[in-house]
């Protein structure tokens, strides 16, 4: 058996180059012993597939019955998510109809309260006897997060992890470092997202599981957008399930840690005094102390848990839009080593684009990450020289979570708006989390799919910075994608991605009304002049206009300038 060297210590306390110096050496090594580790053959992974007979079930039946007291034409039905409490509790409401099996595909699941409620009814779910299948890709199980993991050893729940990595799960930054031997690998990541149940309805869209995503982060919320699904469209969405679940790369949990693993991941809980020990609640000024055995995720309390439960919607009226629809899916392969399907043109991103193309008026993209590379540029090159009003809203610097990201865009924006692209650029700023994450109260009048409401749904003290995270695209208010997918490279050559084309003018024209109330209220325009961009601010705005990347900390923008020119567009 081949023996790894050991991993040179650094010190903290040592001058800056230095230490950098031994960064660098320190990466080199976790590198080089990482890479005397491999994955385990994965063998002994019994397929499986979607509930063949979904009219069987109740959930199958309602959808049966939906369509037919509506008398519609066409076999899928949609509602859009936009509403934080809207999104958390359409799942809610999918794992307690479910009776036969749930289908969840992530490319991130955070080990945090709402997940916790999520989890809690799953694992629910599987002890009265529904079938749970489970594939996260592998990439964010590390840290804390780990504990997702938990739910695979529980009965009647398998759990899956895509193209995992040999890399370290102590944290984010180790894991980066000791996974340096297989970029190419790592680079490729699942970025599908689908929550099915009983093979009859299903959620897709933009959103990961955990509080950022339904507008409880601490720091940071994201706006966001999916949509909810019955009929035959959530057959296809199985299908592409189905796809990833039986392929290679998905590894059965088991067969790369156990339970004792995870423990050892696990980082002590401070007690009342802020030593180790048993973890406490706040009650009336005093500290309980609380048992954690009742919660699926060792780090969130019970109390934690009872605060980000929410009432599942009602599916029985639910307002549904009966609409023609497809399924732009990527397949596996995408994310394997070989890169055939990008080579063919074969993706969710060249079907996106070639519709794109047909528009005949205009087209309305919300991507957070928005690097185009050349092709998307002669696409977008192409509409504008026949007249097509092209609307972008992608994230400003401070709202982005990914300041590489956004260095890769700025390198198009010239162009962009040279063309004539209207460009748009979210704030950041906690009153713009207040107004654009909805807070609705389940099964009101006001439990719709939109990103207005009375506020950011248990949002912690009002201080959380927005970030977009919506994916959609609107063709000439008649045909709406909503799906993972951003348009940039990342989601174009590296990413496997998930996305419903609904062809519908009201569908298009609800989610245009969500987006445009972003334009007006929160968001700057960006504009060329003089040869300096300039950020306009709505008419009647209560924030002003700006000059330089707004919001943005003077440290932010000069590690772009500095580090962006240097970065592949493809990896942003």
């Amino acid at each position: 058996m081949q023996t790894c060297p050991p991993v040179p210590s650094v010190s903290l306390a040592a001058p800056l180059w230095p230490r950098i110096f031994r960064w660098f050496i320190t990466a080199f090594f976790l590198g080089w012993a990482s890479g005397c580790a491999s994955l385990p053959a994965n063998i002994g992974r019994v397929p499986s597939a979607a509930l063949a007979q979904p009219e069987s079930t109740a959930l199958g039946q309602l959808a049966q019955d939906r369509r037919a007291q509506a008398g519609a034409r066409s076999d899928s039905a949609f509602y859009l998510l936009g509403g934080v409490d809207a999104a958390l509790a359409s799942r809610l409401s999918l794992v307690d109809g479910a009776q036969r099996t749930l289908d969840l595909q992530y490319y991130a699941i955070h080990a945090d309260s709402s997940t916790e409620v999520i989890l809690q009814r799953v694992r629910e779910a599987a002890r009265r006897g529904v079938r749970v299948r489970i594939l996260l890709d592998d990439f964010n199980s590390v840290g804390e997060d780990a504990q997702v993991l938990r739910l695979a050893f529980e009965p009647n729940v398998q759990m899956r992890l895509f193209n995992p990595l040999t890399g370290s799960r102590r944290n984010m930054a180790a894991r980066i470092l000791s996974s340096m031997h297989d970029f190419s690998s790592m680079q490729k990541r699942m970025h599908n997202k689908l929550f099915i149940a009983d093979n009859a309805w299903g959620i897709t869209g933009g959103r990961n599981l955990g509080d950022m995503y339904f507008g409880t982060g601490d720091k940071e919320n994201f706006v966001d957008l999916d949509v909810l699904a019955v009929g035959r469209i959530v057959r296809d969405m199985s299908t592409s399930f189905d796809r990833f679940w039986n392929d290679e790369l998905a590894y059965p949990v088991q067969t790369l840690l156990d339970p004792e693993d995870l423990d050892a991941l696990r980082k002590p809980e401070p007690s009342a005094s802020g030593a180790p020990g048993t973890p406490g609640v706040q009650a009336q000024g005093q500290v309980l102390p609380v048992t954690l055995s009742q919660t699926v995720l060792p780090t969130v309390t019970p109390a934690e848990a009872a605060q980000a439960e929410r009432t599942p919607i009602d599916l029985n009226t639910v307002p549904l839009i009966w609409a023609p629809s497809t399924l732009l899916a990527d397949k596996p392969g995408k994310v394997g080593p070989d890169d055939d399907e990008v080579n063919a043109g074969d993706t969710a991103i060249d079907g996106l684009l070639s519709l794109i193309q047909q528009a005949q008026r205009d087209v309305l993209i919300i991507s957070p990450y928005f690097v185009p590379g050349d092709h998307m540029m002669a696409v977008y090159q192409q509409l504008r020289q026949r007249g097509v009003r092209i609307r972008v809203l992608t994230n400003s610097l401070a709202s982005n979570d990914a300041p590489a990201a956004h260095a890769g865009y700025a390198r198009f924006r010239d162009g962009l708006l040279a063309m004539g692209v209207e460009i748009y650029e979210m704030r950041s700023d906690p009153d713009t989390a207040n107004k654009l994450l909805g807070s609705h109260g389940a099964g009101s009048n006001e439990h719709r799919g939109t990103w207005l409401g009375s506020g950011v749904g248990g949002s912690k003290g009002g201080t959380s910075r927005a970030s977009l995270h919506s994916k959609v695209v609107i063709i000439d208010q008649r045909l709406a994608m909503i799906g993972s997918m951003n348009l940039d490279l990342r989601s174009a050559l590296k990413n496997s991605e998930v996305g419903l084309v609904i062809r519908s003018a009201a569908v298009a024209q609800q989610a245009t009304q969500q987006v445009e109330t972003t334009l007006t209220t929160a968001a700057y325009r960006l504009e060329r002049r003089d040869g300096h961009f300039y950020w306009q601010a709505p008419a009647g705005a209560s924030f002003p206009s700006e000059t330089s990347e707004p919001g943005a900390s003077a440290k932010l923008k000069l590690m772009v300038r500095v580090l962006g020119p240097f970065a592949p567009e493809q990896m942003l």
